[in-house]
């Protein structure tokens, strides 16, 4: 078991961070976000063109560099520390994922390529606890709504999980009603998919429950990593900012109760690391083991994330609740990463579950 990145991993971070930090700094992404554009199609189209990163994990045979999960995290760790609006997240992982879980070879060669190059934006409309699927047809027609899918208004195609004469069932849509939705964190665009008699394309899968779940667990990994760069910038900036402010003629760093604070901080990512890493590692070397590892790292994860950017809030004092500090911006995101894939206590059960600890 490896958890520490090797030199090439450590390469590929340093040029994706060089490449967002050049590409999307701060204010750009203030720019994006404050706009009517769903996400940055510049940076979108270098990251694929330039980079590659669209198809890190897809096989060679679909178009993609084939890569591993490992290197996957570090680039979601880097975008989670930029904060880069861009469907990375929905489209080369959450997709692409579920398209090679469903083991359609057909499908997977028709539409992976797109993915890996960057010139489809897919995503997958994660099923939500309580909502009934779409209705389908043998036909091929979807009827019901979708609540809320990531980066849905832009997408060109959206995975649906449909029920089919009372089994599941796995469908591609091109169309359907989208309707933006007003989000929390404005970086992360969301929207209504309401689908009425929409066709879709049937994605055959041997047992699409488990293909689904698959994927769900990938992006559980993927998602962590990301949760794990924004804890990571948020402890990085207010430690600067603690040698640097002033309060009753001393450092605030030097107050005990600010040391205690960032002691905390830098200990919740420490233990985060250790639990993406690991996480990683089983999603490429270990798939027996990577259920619980995914369950672990949301279950933890996500109050962590909205811990340390709460913390990194508070202890800016009154500037960080101004809407010109970048502060609000991580807070933002730290919560709706945390629901993303379900609430914790969502994922405290899952963990259990399969820990074999429920009755």
């Amino acid at each position: 078991m490896r958890l520490i990145l090797s030199e090439e991993q450590r390469d590929l971070a340093a040029t994706v961070r060089a490449f967002l930090a050049d590409t999307a700094p701060m204010a750009r992404v203030r720019e994006i976000a404050e706009s009517d554009e769903p996400y940055d199609r510049e940076a979108w189209r270098r990251m694929a063109e330039e980079l590659g990163l669209t198809g890190l994990a897809i096989p060679e045979a679909y178009g993609g560099a084939g890569a591993g999960h490992a290197e996957v995290a570090v680039v979601m760790e880097e975008l989670g520390a930029a904060l880069t609006p861009t469907p990375y997240f929905a489209s080369a992982v959450l997709a692409a994922n579920l398209l090679l879980a469903a083991g359609d070879e057909q499908a997977a060669g028709d539409l992976l390529p797109g993915i890996a190059s960057g010139g489809t934006v897919a995503t997958f409309a994660v099923p939500l606890p309580g909502e009934p699927p779409p209705r389908a047809t043998r036909g091929g027609r979807l009827d019901g709504s979708l609540p809320c899918v990531l980066d849905g208004a832009a997408a060109d195609l959206i995975l649906v999980a449909a029920d089919l004469d009372g089994a599941p069932a796995l469908f591609a849509v091109e169309g359907g009603e989208r309707t933006p939705l007003t989000t929390l964190d404005l970086t992360r665009p969301q929207a209504r998919v309401d689908l009425d008699g929409t066709p879709g394309r049937r994605i055959a899968a041997a047992d699409p429950r488990a293909a689904v779940a698959h994927a769900l667990d990938l992006a559980a990994v993927a998602l962590a990593a990301e949760q794990l760069g924004g804890m990571r910038r948020c402890l990085d900036a207010i430690v600067e900012y603690a040698k640097l402010r002033v309060q009753f003629g001393r450092y605030i760093g030097s107050f005990q109760a600010v040391k205690h604070r960032l002691a905390d901080m830098h200990c919740t990512v420490e233990q985060a690391e250790s639990i993406v890493r690991y996480a990683a590692w089983a999603a490429d070397e270990s798939p027996e083991e990577l259920p619980v590892a995914a369950a672990f790292a949301q279950s933890f994860l996500g109050p962590a994330y909205f811990q340390v950017a709460k913390d990194h809030l508070l202890l800016h004092g009154g500037i960080g609740f101004t809407w010109e500090h970048d502060a609000h911006l991580y807070y933002k995101r730290a919560k709706t990463d945390e629901l993303l894939l379900g609430a914790p206590r969502h994922h405290r059960a899952r963990l259990a579950e399969r820990l074999g600890l429920l009755p």
